[in-house]
């Protein structure tokens, strides 16, 4: 194709250099009869014979000539242009644009080109990051997602700071007020311990000063779930029901420990050191709310001794991933004989108030077997050790919002905990999170009129559309799937609902104002604020039980870095937060949008079809519409990744395939979603620029953006909770998985087969 188009341009440089010649002449002829230009009569007459007579003196042959010489003139040009254009898009040069230079320079700073991509592509395509970007003192993980998380708390920061905006809402105004009162430092320092310690007082005390002998445990149960929102023995809330997702049901659930798993309480020897500072915590904490050294270290022993007896019951999560399995459905009567250590319609009408109940209300259990042996742990159980359990669950809720002695105690306990270096992390930064917890839908408001444009929301909408159709067009060349399972598929996907940016309610002042005009905040006491927004979470809880289910029902905040899948309404959430480098940048080149928010978008879609979320149906209902013939080959293939999985370790601590199963089949589907609609956007639209100094084609590029999405540091105390505790692999393995399973990859990077990066064996679902 080369030869051609050199013959055709050298071609049509003599045809232009004879027609510049012809005109030369003509504008000499055309001077006069002055003799300025002298011109011989050989060359007068062999222009008058070809050009300068009229049409009608012109012989036939003459005519026929110049018709075909124009005819000749008018394709060849054609086909130039033709050419020209075919040759732009297929070699559109460099983006030389401030954008693109600045994201080719920060691209190129993270590469380790000293690395072989097909040996190692984390390490190629974040090693140069990793190395320029050591853990900040203070943090136990760093990499973009926190360090963009970073920067919107900072635009947050100067939000909540700027009290001169006008027009301001009144729930953005009390977004103001509530982080100017975290902020309030010497109001906080001046009340100490006391806010807590009344509160204790009111609850009914505990065994800081001795023996404790009341007889009050349903009552103290009854007030620190339903007034402080802590679930010391299990936890109760409102949320769809799985199998009838237009309503929503009271659900009973397994609670959390006070250390991030069961496994660091039942394999002491590996945990000890964790185990040790959390006791040293607990105890310092006593102290601080007035009980003795002895006393206290008495007390949290006996505390810790339960909570690992608790720990023995918990079942764990790797277990419960099949919800078909452990939804349980009965009336609230039926809990009395399920487990009989509690009053629970008491204690339901309490959590719930001001909605009435009855012993016939519908409720949920999602774990059944625990319930039953945390009833027979109560009724054995020390009352004293009950008591004092659950309100070292109110007290542990409590640290951060006291004052500096207890923000030290829990800084230490997280040196520990989390392998970080001592740092005095500025209180605004503390305000700035709270605030987002407790108002994060008015303060998501003020983040979004400053930070996210309406064309921004257009085009990632049009985004989300081209990675649903990758996934629907791959859903046709799935070979182990039956076409009647396939269809249904597809129908889940098509139906499946985008929320991007934000909920449309923040927009609406009046729609704002409605949902927090229960929520009363004041400008100067921060720990009573935080009771308020207790009470106020508390009541919207109850009263979501007579509603039916809402997506403008958010559970992430707009200014939030992540996204999310919600199984029961079919809907996936990206937040406004979350449109931003290096995820995301309207000007960048379409590689590397589609390779960072594009498989953001594409791991949400593909939770639709993991091993929790296949089993609900178009409509959000836990329900079998798959032919057995599929859920058995959706197992066998599944298999493959959990011992892909399975076969990684991080400082020398294998992964757990079963338990980190539907993240990677996000992530592998995820990535393959997000390549192909970058493909079938090229064929719509053209090769597009290249980005300069990185010697990479936008294919490459679609992959390296996608992987230093994930470069990450960490320390090995984080990462040892991670293995526990966490159902997305370590970034490391996010990357190489996925990776490794696709063959585009190895064939943009000229991967040998049997290669790090391209085993022969690949793990493929979607």
């Amino acid at each position: 194709m080369e030869s051609l188009r050199e013959s055709i341009l050298h071609l049509t440089f003599q045809m232009s250099t004879y027609k510049r010649a012809t005109l030369e002449e003509e504008e000499l002829l055309d001077t006069g009869s002055d003799g300025i230009y002298h011109t011989s009569s050989m060359q007068v007459g062999v222009q008058r014979g070809l050009g300068l007579r009229c049409w009608a003196e012109k012989t036939h042959s003459e005519r026929k000539l110049v018709v075909l010489v124009c005819a000749l003139s008018v394709a060849l040009f054609i086909c130039i242009m033709s050419l020209g254009l075919h040759y732009k898009e297929s070699h559109p040069g460099l983006c030389l644009s401030e954008p693109c230079v600045s994201v080719a320079s920060a691209v190129l700073g993270s590469l380790d080109r000293s690395v072989d991509p097909c040996q190692d592509f984390y390490n190629f395509a974040c090693g140069g990051w990793m190395r320029k970007n050591p853990l900040p003192e203070g943090k136990s993980r760093w990499g973009p997602f926190s360090n963009l998380w970073e920067h919107n708390m900072a635009v947050m920061k100067n939000l909540l700071e700027n009290t001169s905006m006008k027009s301001l809402s009144r729930a953005e105004q009390k977004a103001q007020w509530y982080y100017q009162a975290c902020m309030n430092e010497s109001k906080i320092e001046e009340l100490g311990a006391k806010p807590l310690q009344d509160l204790i007082n009111q609850t009914g005390g505990w065994g800081l000063k001795g023996p404790w002998e009341k007889d009050n445990f349903q009552e103290v149960l009854r007030i620190v779930s339903a007034n402080f929102r802590t679930s010391p023995f299990f936890t109760v809330f409102v949320s769809t029901d799985s199998k009838s997702s237009n309503s929503n049901i009271i659900q009973v659930d397994q609670s959390g420990l006070g250390l991030p798993s069961r496994e660091y309480y039942l394999n002491k020897t590996a945990n000890e050191k964790y185990l040790n500072a959390y006791l040293n915590f607990l105890v310092e904490l006593g102290v601080l709310l007035g009980g003795s050294q002895d006393t206290s270290q008495k007390m949290m022993e006996e505390i810790i001794e339960f909570e690992t007896t608790l720990a023995n019951i918990t079942v764990p999560q790797v277990e419960r991933r099949d919800e078909e399995k452990i939804y349980y459905k009965i009336q609230a009567k039926e809990l009395a004989t399920l487990a009989p250590a509690i009053d629970w319609m008491p204690f339901l009408s309490s959590v719930f108030a001001p909605v009435e109940l009855n012993d016939s209300e519908p409720v949920v259990v999602y774990a059944k077997e625990y319930l039953q042996k945390v009833s027979e742990l109560i009724s054995n159980t020390n009352k004293s050790v009950l008591n004092n359990y659950m309100i070292m669950k109110v007290v542990r809720k409590m640290v951060s919002i006291l004052d500096q002695k207890f923000q030290d105690a829990e800084q230490r306990f997280l040196e520990v905990m989390y392998g970080t270096k001592k740092s005095c992390m500025p209180r605004w930064k503390l305000c700035v999170s709270d605030t987002d917890s407790a108002l994060g839908f008015a303060l998501g408001a003020l983040f979004v009129k400053a930070t996210f444009s309406e064309d921004s929301k257009a085009f990632v909408e049009d985004m989300v559309s081209e990675i649903k159709w990758a996934f629907e067009d791959s859903l046709k060349t799935v070979s182990w799937m039956d076409p009647e399972t396939k269809k249904a598929a597809k129908e889940k996907a098509d139906a499946i609902y985008n929320m991007v940016g934000y909920p449309k309610f923040i927009m609406n002042p009046k729609e704002l104002d409605k949902v927090f005009n229960d929520f009363d905040v004041v400008s100067d006491l921060y720990f009573q604020n935080v009771m308020n927004y207790y009470n106020f979470s508390a009541r919207v809880t109850a009263d979501q039980l007579r509603k039916a289910p809402n997506r403008d029902q958010w559970s992430m905040t707009p200014p939030t870095v992540n996204a999310y899948y919600n199984p029961t309404k079919n809907e996936m959430v990206l937040p406004a937060g979350i449109f931003q480098a290096p995820f995301y940048n309207h000007a960048w080149p379409k590689a590397m949008n589609f390779g960072g928010i594009g498989v953001v978008m594409g791991h949400e879609l593909t939770h639709a079809f993991d091993d929790q979320g296949r089993k609900y149906d178009k409509d959000g209902n836990l329900a079998k519409w798959w032919q057995n013939s599929s859920v058995e080959a959706f197992q066998h293939q599944t298999q493959c990744m959990v011992e892909q999985y399975s076969n990684y370790s991080i400082n020398n601590e294998p992964l757990n395939g079963k338990h980190t199963l539907g993240e990677n089949i996000a992530d592998n589907g995820g990535l393959n979603a997000a390549y192909k609609a970058y493909v079938n956007w090229i064929k719509k639209n053209g090769e597009e620029a290249s980005l300069p100094a990185l010697g990479m084609n936008n294919h490459q590029l679609f992959f390296v953006g996608f992987a230093q999405v994930w470069c990450s540091v960490r320390t090995p105390e984080s990462s040892h909770e991670g293995v526990i505790t966490d159902p997305h692999s370590p970034s490391r393995f996010r990357v190489i998985g996925t990776i490794s399973n696709s063959h585009e990859f190895s064939e943009h990077f000229g991967c040998k087969a049997d290669s790090p990066m391209n085993p022969k064996r690949k793990c493929e679902l979607w």
